[in-house]
């Protein structure tokens, strides 16, 4: 499904050449969950950014399904992350001002789809992780794990066939964080979703089907 072949990744600071990737090749196959490991400042985020197409490699290709997702026109490539890919961050990155339902349906309307046909497809996916009670709740009236679990929905809501997750766990406490651990998992197992996380739960990497970390550059 994803194939990295010879990813670098380099980066300017106050004169200097930082070099955070140093010619990754991985292959991720359709059903897979990896976990990405490794000390902070490694290039977990770099990583999974550059496998979404949310930022170029310095050098390398990056191909999902055969197509070098970095040569795409602008809208092939949002059409690719709105539809392909979906995204789970530490911080949520919900919109305060929207109740669980609206966050998630908004991927939904990006992509053109009916309000009616968005609203049942949100409504959904939010009863399927476990928020059928709190569909009409803002952000603020939502706990931690709540809030995780809309932002799950929210990427899952266009049906990925990759979901990218950075440090889902990681502002959460260890009971939460099992939680939405059992449900990418159950995820993952239920409907063939390839999951690729970064983080820095051992734990959880380890429920994972392939564990593998970045030290020096490279992958190990």
């Amino acid at each position: 499904m994803l194939e990295l072949e010879n990813v670098h990744k380099s980066f300017k600071h106050d004169g200097s050449v930082i070099d955070v990737l140093k010619g990754v090749t991985l292959l991720v196959q359709p059903g897979e969950s990896i976990a990405i490991t490794g000390a902070s400042g490694v290039g977990k985020s770099t990583l999974l950014n550059i496998m979404g197409a949310l930022e170029p490699p310095t050098e390398g290709t990056v191909r999902f399904e055969g197509r070098n997702v970095h040569a795409l026109e602008e809208k092939d490539a949002c059409r690719l992350r709105n539809r392909d890919i979906g995204f789970v961050f530490q911080f949520h990155h919900l919109l305060p001002e929207f109740n669980a339902l609206e966050n998630t349906l908004m991927p939904a309307l990006i992509a053109r789809t009916g309000k009616q046909q968005a609203t049942e497809m949100a409504v959904s996916i939010l009863d399927r992780v476990g928020l059928a009670h709190r569909h009409k709740h803002r952000v603020g009236e939502l706990s931690g794990g709540e809030q995780q679990r809309v932002a799950i929905a929210r990427a899952l809501i266009m049906k990925p066939k990759l979901l990218l997750a950075d440090e889902p766990t990681g502002n959460l406490d260890e009971k939460t964080g099992g939680g939405v651990a059992d449900l990418l998992l159950q995820l993952n197992e239920a409907g063939g979703l390839a999951i690729v996380l970064a983080t820095h739960n051992h734990r959880l990497a380890e429920r994972m089907s392939r564990r593998m970390e970045i030290a020096d550059g490279q992958i190990h």
